[in-house]
């Protein structure tokens, strides 16, 4: 271990201590009544530390006072950078502790391994030791180096501009953790409320003021790396306007190299895995994401040191989407480095809060997010239909299409017996074009009518399908049912050509086109797209966390003029839709956690599994059961693609040599092989034969084209779609919680009228129904602006659609786009002076109507003309003055002149009687 980090392990009879720059001298001998030391360390000729070693199996905390006792027993003619000396390790081999006694209140640490003398000898550097000055505030003596966790005790005030207070709040926590010299904190934060802002922020005070020197940012899939790494770019400071990036190098690692000038390391979390085994990873192989692939190993390969990448790499690691990441594969990662670890997610798990030890530093949930106004809230629009539910049959002798999955090749075929299936195989096994285009169609009739009513733009739409090929059929459906072209729905997997995802996306975020985007899981977290409006589901989801992640793609807040440039109808972006196709809504979610057995684990989870070093042998088994399975199954070409990837191993032979290598008695042969005229084998030699035995049957696997190649030929099953089958609609409607929503929100409006009645000037008049001090626009707008503040965040639409949702015989106008005055018909509605909820302009043209029978004259068509304008005018403005015909639409007719001309001097009265008959 010593050796591996720099260290140059000398006996103390042949010592010298100018051989390298860090020197271990075994058993060295102290002053009297403080015995040996098992090492120590001399850095540039100086000491600087002991070692206390142990067996092991020892525990470590109890010896600290005896390494304690090394450090104060330095014979005085010796040289030493400090007294006492300031680095203590106690080691069993297996498991280290670490104190640095230069910190203002020194704690003993795990460390993978030891530090590097290099590393040593920064921290006692003379450029960092402690000015005079700071002597009072810092409790550490003038002349001691300014340490880390020092300088985490003297961070600055945080300047707030820019941030939400939740963000104030979680960085303000994290410091005094930190500062607290806590290792491990947790920030919990809703998706949507700036959790990649917080953290570069943090990060960046960490490398300004706690001067650290590199910091990782760990995600689990390639796409988002680039994501942050484009934020970290895009951040400019608060305390000199440079961008993050003009002040500091930011790197994405695409290869095993750190750079030495890089401040920030933006890294997937399996590249780093692969770089710590010294193994290399194509950057294809970095946009899956890890989830899943925690369920395929018992037995975890243990990462060794790596001196190419020392334990000091990192001083902060910042983990986004924690709950990933924390599971035995990938823990591992997070433990090399001695650094602090502070976790990032918005979907812990009772185990998240175990690693980080339970130091929850921010905890911000949806709901206080959509009280914030950082978040909005969501409505459950449930579909359902009979083939959905319960699938079909279709009856022998029917013809039907057969396709196969890859290549959607379809051929024609007469069924022979029924062909019965449920729920569980629909799009999977079978394909019933007419439950897509039910379900599809049901949407598109309902979106103006009860989804989004009174809209012509079809909002931005997001739509979950099980695969890529389910998510094909979508987007040919929605295209046809909408009567729209290509441009209208796109599919964003990783199979899209032709464009980068990140550009589709990109384009579904900023541009018009498309209104509806349709993916598996690639846009299913991290992924920023704020005019989202509604997300569909025709998946299901099992995971609590990850369905968190799905819907959280619609919580984003976003202001009225970015949505308006993207959707031209939308007013503003009070809340999101999940359309329920599958009723993942109702279903019980579990958080994910490790299975004990590896049947339900995907082909491509066991493939990728291998690519990045696993070795265990029921993954091995489970691989060669299914790559055996294929065989049977598999195309002439197929096989002599395989024999051109493998040079010359044909499939049938990798799933004999899988076999074989797992065999006992052949891991015993080649045990002996190794090992000969050795009558007894022990169990360490037989592991490593068999180690090597299965490592060169796997070999041919790490090619990514074999691997790439296999997930192609498994996916070429072939799928029946039922074209017999029609489907009808069960159910269409807001889901019980939606309409417990809306009940919560109709009474809430009705407290809040009554508490405010006295308050509010418009209240005041609406109650009293006395209009000798008439309703202006002003007074509405003043109501409207109160409302939609925190906590409330209420609208015209909201208020409507929870009305509508409640009393649908009630309510009129649910297709009609609302305006500011509709509020009047709301709050009337609300205190029961009305009997329906009508919108204001249909009150007003009702009034009007009404009005004209009671006028003794008749009017010109010109009179007419003019009189329909004034009650328009009325219907968006509550009332008109003579100064309104300055303006348009009047002005463009010719304005007050021509409106005299019209009614001479009747004019005033014919306003005044307006004003008072049509707001009524």
């Amino acid at each position: 271990m010593l050796s591996q980090s720099g260290w140059d392990v000398q006996d103390v009879g042949n010592v010298n201590i100018h051989a390298k720059k860090g020197v271990a001298i075994r058993e060295f001998p102290l002053n009297q009544g403080h015995g040996f030391a098992d090492y120590l360390l001399y850095i540039d000729g100086k000491a600087a530390g002991v070692i206390e070693a142990k067996k092991a199996g020892n525990t470590l905390t109890g010896v600290e006072i005896q390494s304690d006792k090394y450090k104060t027993g330095l014979p005085e003619d010796l040289p030493a950078w400090f007294r006492p000396l300031p680095f203590c390790y106690q080691s069993t081999g297996v498991e280290t502790r670490f104190t640095n006694d230069l910190d203002p209140d020194p704690r003993s640490r795990d460390v993978f391994s030891f530090h590097r003398p290099e590393t040593l000898e920064e921290w006692i550097n003379e450029e960092s030791f402690v000015s005079l000055d700071k002597v009072a505030e810092t409790q550490v003596p003038f002349g001691k180096p300014s340490t880390l966790n020092l300088r985490l005790k003297q961070m600055p005030e945080l300047i707030e501009e820019g941030f939400w207070p939740a963000q104030i709040i979680a960085v303000k926590n994290l410091e005094t953790s930190l500062a607290q010299n806590r290792p491990r904190a947790l920030i919990q934060m809703a998706t949507g409320s700036g959790k990649t802002f917080t953290a570069i922020s943090f990060i960046y005070r960490l490398i300004k003021f706690a001067k650290a020197r590199r910091v990782l940012f760990l995600v689990d899939r390639g796409n988002l790396g680039r994501q942050t790494l484009k934020e970290f770019q895009q951040y400019v400071s608060p305390y000199n306007n440079y961008k993050f990036s003009e002040e500091y190098i930011v790197q994405r690692l695409t290869s095993n190299t750190v750079d030495k000038s890089a401040r920030v390391c933006i890294s997937t979390i399996q590249r780093l895995y692969s770089m710590l085994r010294g193994e290399e990873l194509a950057e294809n192989e970095e946009e899956q994401s890890v989830q899943g692939l925690e369920n395929v190993y018992d037995k975890v390969p243990p990462i060794k040191y790596n001196p190419i990448i020392p334990i000091e790499t990192f001083d902060f690691i910042i983990t986004d989407e924690c709950h990933r990441s924390i599971y035995n594969l990938w823990r591992q990662v997070l433990d090399y480095f001695d650094g602090y670890i502070i976790g990032l997610t918005a979907t812990p798990s009772k185990q998240t809060f175990g690693f980080f030890n339970q130091n929850l530093v921010m905890e911000y949930g949806h709901e206080e997010a959509v009280a914030d106004g950082v978040n909005v809230n969501y409505d459950v629009y449930r579909i359902k239909t009979q083939i959905t539910e319960h699938g079909s049959t279709v009856e022998s002798g029917y013809y039907v299409d057969v396709r196969e999955r890859e290549t959607r090749q379809v051929r024609w075929e007469q069924l022979d017996e029924n062909l019965e299936y449920d729920s569980n195989k629909l799009d999977r096994d079978v394909v019933a074009p007419d439950q897509i285009r039910t379900v599809v169609s049901t949407f598109r009739d309902k979106l103006f009518t009860e989804i989004f009513p009174g809209r012509t733009d079809v909002p931005k739409t997001l739509i979950f399908a099980k695969d890529d090929s389910h998510a094909e059929d979508i987007v040919k459906i929605v295209r046809e049912e909408f009567a729209k072209g290509n441009d209208f729905a796109q599919k964003i997997t990783y199979k899209t050509t032709g464009k980068k995802p990140e550009d589709l996306i990109a384009e579904f975020r900023n541009s018009y086109y498309p209104r509806v985007a349709v993916t598996v899981d690639m846009v299913a977290t991290g992924t920023d797209i704020k005019p989202l409006e509604i997300v569909m589901f025709m998946r299901s989801v099992k995971s609590r966390s990850f369905f968190e992640q799905m819907k959280g793609r619609g919580v984003r807040v976003i202001n009225k003029d970015d949505l308006k440039s993207v959707t031209p109808d939308a007013k503003a972006k009070d809340h999101f839709i999940i359309v329920d196709a599958v009723g993942v809504c109702e279903r019980d979610k579990t958080d994910s956690k490790p299975m004990e057995r590896k049947k339900s684990v995907s082909f491509e989870k066991l493939l990728q599994a291998i690519s990045l070093g696993n070795t265990d042998t029921k993954v091995i088994s489970s691989v060669a059961a299914r790559l055996a399975r294929l065989n049977k199954n598999m195309s002439e070409q197929d096989g002599k693609k395989i024999i051109e990837l493998t040079e010359g191993k044909s499939l049938s032979g990798l799933v004999a040599d899988l076999v074989t290598a797992l065999n006992p008695d052949f891991q015993e042969s080649k045990a002996r092989q190794d090992n000969p005229g050795e009558d007894t084998l022990s169990q360490e030699q037989i592991k490593k034969a068999a180690d090597s035995i299965i490592k060169g049957a796997v070999k041919p696997l790490y090619n990514p084209d074999l691997r790439h190649l296999l997930l192609e030929i498994k996916k070429k099953n072939e799928q029946v779609i039922d074209n017999v089958s029609s489907d009808t609609v069960i159910e269409a409607g807001f889901s019980k919680e939606a309409l417990e929503k809306a009940k919560g929100l109709v009474t809430s409006f009705k407290q809040f009228l009554m508490d405010n009645k006295d308050e509010i000037t418009a209240l005041q008049i609406l109650f009293s129904k006395s209009y000798k001090s008439p309703l202006t626009y002003e007074n509405v707008k003043e109501l409207a602006d109160v409302i939609q503040k925190p906590p409330h965040h209420w609208t015209e639409d909201k208020l409507w659609m929870a009305y509508a949702a409640l009393e649908k015989s009630k309510v009129r106008g649910k297709s009609s786009a609302r305006i500011m005055t509709d509020l009047v018909s709301l709050v009337r509605f609300a205190l029961e002076q009305e009997n329906e909820l009508v919108p204001f302009p249909e009150k007003v043209d009702t009034n009007f109507k009404a009005w004209l029978t009671t006028q003794e004259k008749m009017y010109t068509k010109d009179q007419l003309h003019w009189l329909e304008m004034i009650k328009d005018h009325i219907a968006g403005n509550l009332s008109i003055e003579s100064d309104d015909f300055e303006y348009a639409p009047f002005s463009q007719e010719g304005g007050l002149g021509k409106v005299f001309e019209l009614f001479g001097d009747g004019l005033n009265n014919i306003l005044f009687e307006l004003n008072k008959t049509l707001a009524a």
